[in-house]
């Protein structure tokens, strides 16, 4: 454990912790494990490509990605961006649930989805960062724990208190084996999902989201326990906290450290920026694991397990100097892997347009990573020579709400535009029935080069993104006013994003080179 010895500054002792929120980015449905010294943490990420991104850390401080559970889902056009069939834009992956046994990573995940769409996948890996191999598909199970017990009976735990055994060799469900391990309380006719399981000490621990929609009531995580995984199960709340100027916390689990001690990993809204991670001391009281400080309360900053480790993030520059891409970037829905290079231009991302569509909402290849709070500044260079007629490329505050910068190419005229764009998708198959798009302000452009910016503030009860552009790279231009970021579960379900993108309105052929991200997160 780090100690804080009495001469440092308090600006140091600050620099030495963990500030709350742990992870201020859309890192939503966590499940969290150790193996050895390191941390592995999962999360939702939706219609994103490649999809449900294991990152790493060593002290629950800094967090890189190291690797994606799967490339691509490819049961449905659906995840093409289908103008006939529909999208999964807020659906594809969900509350994916990570396990450790016996020398092998294991991931149990359930679209949210009717029918096929919706089956359960269960993956395995020798290593954390993969490659991960589909072991099997079943029913589907929402928000599900996958639990191996220590006489190596697997269960999954999913729905509101409903368990199934597996095969050993996880091929499938055991028939006849569904139980209900525990009935609703009168009070308790909210929301009640999100299941995690853990084994402690000889007894079975299960948390929830717990959610009653009435006066007076607030979202909260609870803890049912039992000694028995058949029941019966006991139930208490271990979490009831406001933090930092937004609504109460819930929905997340408990890990150990090598030392023995215990924290809680718990996800708050956070409106524009999306659903963010907070970390909280965990502490065995009576036999449950009571979250947060000694009044129960989200701390403001924790302690890190250790000094000195690297600084890492899970947003980050890009010089595209790589020839493989980051594992910061991920694409809205599947790509089209042919209509984008790092090796056609060494030092260059090349997007070129893969088909004609008729807005950004069904365009391939839009390139995305989250946005950060308190503030952050996201930048990029383009090279707009080889763009066609009725090409629309550019740099967005990415969302069911959007605001877009985008360079179009009329003939052979190049005009900058700042637009807000509002998309409407059908309620089942996510369908994109309209874009409704109001221009705010356009600039004509004499030159075959530009640097686009997007400034985004996420301090508490602002969620304002501004936006700037560059001739030379130096002195910045501000275009447009202020745009309100925004969160909505029924569309999207996810946070602001910084959105890449090229498409083609007219005929396909034409490309643009992207020299780099710049990135920048302050205060």
């Amino acid at each position: 454990m780090l100690c804080v010895t009495a001469n440092l500054s308090a600006q140091n002792k600050n620099d030495n912790m963990i500030e709350n929120p742990m992870l201020w980015a859309d890192v939503p449905d966590p499940d969290i494990i150790r193996v050895g010294d390191t941390f592995y943490l999962v999360s939702t990420t939706m219609h994103l490509m490649p999809g449900a991104p294991i990152m790493q850390s060593k002290d629950l401080k800094n967090w890189e990605t190291i690797g994606y559970i799967f490339d691509k889902l490819t049961d449905s056009p659906k995840y093409d961006l289908s103008p006939t069939e529909g999208t999964v834009y807020g659906r594809g992956q969900w509350a994916t649930s990570l396990k450790y046994h016996k020398g092998k990573f294991y991931a149990l995940l359930a679209p949210n989805e009717a029918g096929a769409m919706g089956d359960t996948y269960i993956f395995t890996a020798d290593q954390a960062a993969g490659p991960w191999k589909i072991v099997s598909r079943m029913r589907h199970f929402h928000d599900c724990s996958l639990f191996f017990d220590d006489d190596d009976r697997v269960y999954v735990i999913y729905g509101t208190g409903e368990m199934m055994e597996l095969k050993q060799d996880l091929s499938d469900v055991i028939e006849g084996t569904h139980r209900q391990i525990f009935q609703r309380e009168a009070d308790e006719t909210g929301l009640l999902e999100g299941s995690r399981m853990i084994k402690h000490n000889g007894r079975y621990y299960l948390m929830m989201i717990s959610h009653v929609y009435a006066p007076g009531r607030h979202r909260r995580e609870v803890c049912y326990r039992a000694d028995n995984i058949q029941g019966p199960y006991e139930k208490t709340t271990i979490l009831e906290s406001e933090f930092g100027g937004f609504s109460y916390e819930a929905q997340g689990t408990i890990v150990d450290t090598e030392d023995g001690d215990w924290y809680g990993i718990i996800f708050q809204d956070r409106a524009g920026v999306g659903r963010v991670l907070t970390v909280m001391p965990c502490r065995w009281i009576d036999g449950w694991p009571m979250l947060g400080d000694e009044e129960g309360k989200v701390p403001a900053r924790v302690r890190p397990l250790k000094s000195g480790e690297p600084v890492k993030s899970i947003v980050n520059a890009d010089d595209f100097s790589n020839e493989k891409l980051g594992l910061h970037w991920q694409w809205n829905h599947n790509p089209v892997d042919k209509a984008w290079s790092l090796t056609e231009r060494p030092g260059y991302l090349r997007l070129k347009t893969a088909r004609v569509v008729p807005n950004l909402y069904l365009a391939p290849n839009t390139l995305t990573q989250r946005m950060e709070g308190p503030k952050c500044t996201g930048s990029i260079a383009l090279d707009l020579s080889k763009m066609k007629d009725g090409d629309i490329a550019g740099l967005a505050a990415f969302n069911d709400n959007s605001a877009v910068m985008a360079i179009k190419k009329v003939g052979k005229r190049l005009t900058l535009e700042l637009s807000e764009q509002k998309v409407s998708l059908s309620q089942r198959e996510k369908k994109v029935e309209k874009v409704d798009v109001k221009v705010v302000e356009s600039v004509e452009l004499k030159q075959q080069k530009i640097w686009l910016r997007i400034d985004a503030n996420f301090v508490p009860r602002t969620d304002i993104a501004t936006f700037s552009y560059s001739l030379d790279g130096k002195e910045w231009t501000k275009i447009g006013g202020n745009f309100q970021m925004t969160f909505d579960w029924q569309r999207f379900f996810m946070g602001t994003k910084f959105g890449i993108f090229n498409y083609a309105t007219k005929k396909v052929g034409g490309y643009v080179d992207v020299d780099e991200f710049a990135y920048n997160k302050h205060q």
